[in-house]
């Protein structure tokens, strides 16, 4: 198991050095250079020139990217163009919500797609299976942000239940502990400011949830529907074990492993950054702040949030695969 974790960590070596040159190379791709795509209208001849000599844009490209790399490592990408913060004060400020937001949307995919998917293999052919599939198909073929215009009309304008936009009502005198607005109510004892936080998390939770929960409910039916045809599972039930005991110890154990895997995943995925979502609901997350940092072409936000959230999500990839490597027995012999 260590060289299986040991591997894995030498393996994110080239992968984040592969990344840290596509983002290198991205931003001097820009048409005019990152001076005349940062300066827009201002980009005269000699404002370019002053911004090239200010930044070190007039070295050679392999001094300008170890010079990037070196900064990238000390986790210094410069100040934003549109408020003069460091990008990494930004990052943490914005990332808490995020974080936020992804939990709800997998603890809302898990809780809703692993039952649905169980009985959906379990009624093989019947009404609810078909439904499941039905169901699975429209979550990943209804746009992210499509479906989060439609909750946001339906139960923030239309109904009034939920609200529609924010992270937190303006007016809650809230105190800031973590960043994490539910978890700063809950340690504060405000619970009027808790649940306000939590409430607003649940329309763009379940509409970032929609496509993990499609994706649960597929590979759980699929797994489910596989480990039923397996001989062990024949063998326990010609044995007379208990159906419970046959459907808990063999069936879902078993079952749960390319689960396990796909939720990893879909949550990297996730903490990635949910641009449409976050930017349909003004949510205060890493998204909606890529997502001003394009039209304001404010590039040290977009380089900086980029590559941290690659190593968030190679990180969680890592974690992923050190868990499979625990829960199955194949993996922990080799």
């Amino acid at each position: 198991m260590l060289r299986f974790v040991v591997r894995r960590l030498l393996q994110l070596i080239p992968i984040l050095l592969g990344l840290s040159v596509l983002l290198f190379a991205w931003l001097r791709a820009l048409p005019g250079g990152p001076a005349q795509a940062a300066l827009g209208e201002r980009a005269t001849p000699e404002a370019i020139a002053r911004y090239n000599e200010l930044f070190g844009l007039d070295q050679p490209l392999y001094v300008q990217y170890l010079r990037f790399l070196g900064r990238a490592v000390q986790l210094d990408f410069g100040n934003s163009a549109r408020t003069g913060r460091p990008v990494t004060e930004e990052f943490l400020e914005r990332m808490p919500g995020t974080i936020e937001l992804t939990l709800f949307a997998m603890v809302f995919a898990i809780g809703v797609g692993i039952p649905l998917g169980y009985l959906a293999a379990r009624r093989h052919g019947s009404w609810l299976d078909s439904a499941s599939v039905i169901g699975s198909l429209l979550g990943v073929a209804i746009p992210v942000f499509f479906l989060a215009y439609l909750l946001r009309l339906l139960f923030a304008v239309e109904l009034g239940w939920l609200p529609g936009s924010g992270r937190q009502e303006v007016r809650i005198d809230a105190t800031r502990i973590t960043n994490f607005y539910v978890l700063d109510g809950l340690l504060t004892r405000e619970w009027d400011a808790a649940w306000d936080a939590f409430t607003h998390l649940v329309l763009p939770g379940i509409a970032l949830g929609t496509i993990p929960l499609a994706i649960i409910v597929r590979i759980t039916r699929a797994s489910v529907l596989d480990v039923v045809n397996e001989d062990y599972v024949r063998t326990a039930n010609a044995k007379g074990l208990a159906t419970s005991t046959v459907r808990r110890r063999h069936v879902i154990r078993n079952a749960l492993l390319p689960v396990a895997t796909t939720i990893g995943l879909q949550t990297g995925l996730l903490l990635s950054g949910a641009v449409l979502t976050e930017s349909v609901f003004a949510f205060g997350g890493v998204g909606s702040a890529i997502f001003d940092a394009i039209f304001a072409r404010d590039f040290a936000v977009l380089q900086g949030f980029i590559l941290i959230l690659a190593v968030v999500y190679v990180l969680v990839n890592l974690l992923v695969d050190i868990s499979y490597g625990l829960l199955d027995p194949r993996v922990r012999v080799r």
